[in-house]
């Protein structure tokens, strides 16, 4: 395993791509420094304006319930003076944490739908996917995916609003530029889903039941004109800094399971001080569902680099940590099992800690 020589992630990570030793996430963050960043926001004024006043809803913006769709909704509304609806499809387990922070965003004056997906369903698969591909979470990465653009279908409304492009930022297969502004329906059946969820009809589960996760027909996006936008594109993303505005303009909480350990003192000012999660040193990304810390772990167990690797290099590319502090706090947390939520978990996907053990011991890489 070779770990890029400018942030930690490793060539491991699937699709992701070294030059000279450099992923191309570290590579595209030095290429934006010469984005003209002010061109950038004209032509994302002018694609707002082609929509605005358009109907109730100016634009769909896929809400999570996390700092960075909150980020994105509030400087939508309260900076752009768009009136979004928010599409919030809920988490496996929430965290109290998730709840608080889906909150404190509902409060502010948003209109946001929340589905809430057949739990008999969901943890079927949950625990099948967990068996099967060490992805306990692999039908909500098509749900997240399908459930905001089916409902700017029915609403009628054309524009969607996403996050980032994490092909592009965090490393991965960049089909074209173009990819890095818009939202691409190949690439994300390939890349976020893995396959049609109509595959997924077993005896026990019909098409029916698998409706909230099977992306909308290509005919019904075309006759609404829905196309989806990366806010990345047009405006400087770095979710540290995302997480900061939403613990100060949104009063969003952290995690707070255990206290950060790391011998260096100049941190002092990082917000993640206030609490972390399991297998990572800082609380504030990824804190609103209790299976994603088995979630991440098991990304270590098939791929060699967990939360701790994952947060470090984005934070490094950020200019918010060295590449030597960032080795420390890997080295401290990486790989670290989620105990935290653990009870919950083997509740949800029916199972034993034995049998969860066969599981991960089942995706383990050896060669790792």
């Amino acid at each position: 395993m070779i770990r890029c020589a400018r942030c930690l992630m490793p060539d491991t990570r699937p699709r992701i791509v070294f030059t000279d030793g450099v992923c191309n996430a570290c590579l595209y963050h030095e290429a934006k420094k010469e984005i003209d960043w002010n061109a950038r926001k004209t032509e994302f004024l002018e694609v707002v304006e082609r929509h605005r006043g358009s109907g109730p809803y100016d634009c769909v913006v896929p809400f999570s319930g996390g700092k960075d769709s909150a980020t994105i909704a509030w400087r939508l509304k309260f900076e752009f003076g768009l009136n979004p609806l928010l599409v919030c499809y809920g988490q496996l387990l929430w965290t109290e944490v998730g709840r608080c922070n889906l909150a404190h965003v509902a409060h502010l004056g948003f209109d946001i739908i929340y589905w809430r997906v057949n739990q008999l369903v969901s943890r079927a698969l949950a625990r099948r996917f967990f068996i099967e591909r060490g992805h306990p979470k692999q039908h909500y990465d098509a749900g997240v995916n399908s459930v905001p653009v089916r409902t700017a279908v029915n609403f009628g409304i054309p524009l969607i609003f996403y996050a980032e492009h994490g092909e592009s930022e965090y490393g991965g297969l960049v089909l074209s530029d173009e990819h890095r502004r818009t939202r691409d329906l190949t690439e994300v059946l390939e890349n976020q889903i893995g396959d049609d969820p109509r595959n997924w009809a077993t005896g026990d589960l019909s098409e029916r039941d698998l409706y909230p996760y099977v992306y909308p027909d290509k005919a019904d996006i075309e006759r609404v004109g829905v196309k989806a936008f990366y806010f990345s594109y047009f405006f400087p993303w770095d979710i540290y800094e995302n997480a900061k505005f939403a613990r100060e303009t949104m009063r969003f909480e952290q995690a707070r399971n255990w206290p950060l350990q790391t011998s260096f003192t100049d941190l002092d000012h990082h917000p993640w001080l206030w609490g972390r999660s399991d297998g990572s040193f800082e609380g504030f990304d990824s804190i609103d569902d209790k299976i994603d810390d088995l979630d991440f772990y098991m990304m270590h167990v098939k791929f060699g680099f967990g939360r701790a690797t994952r947060m470090a290099s984005r934070l490094i590319q950020g200019g918010h940590i060295t590449r030597e502090q960032g080795m420390e706090l890997v080295e401290r947390y990486d790989g670290e099992f989620p105990e935290t939520y653990l009870p919950d978990v083997l509740e949800y996907l029916d199972m034993t800690r034995e049998e969860l053990d066969g599981v991960i011991a089942k995706h383990r890489n050896p060669t790792l």
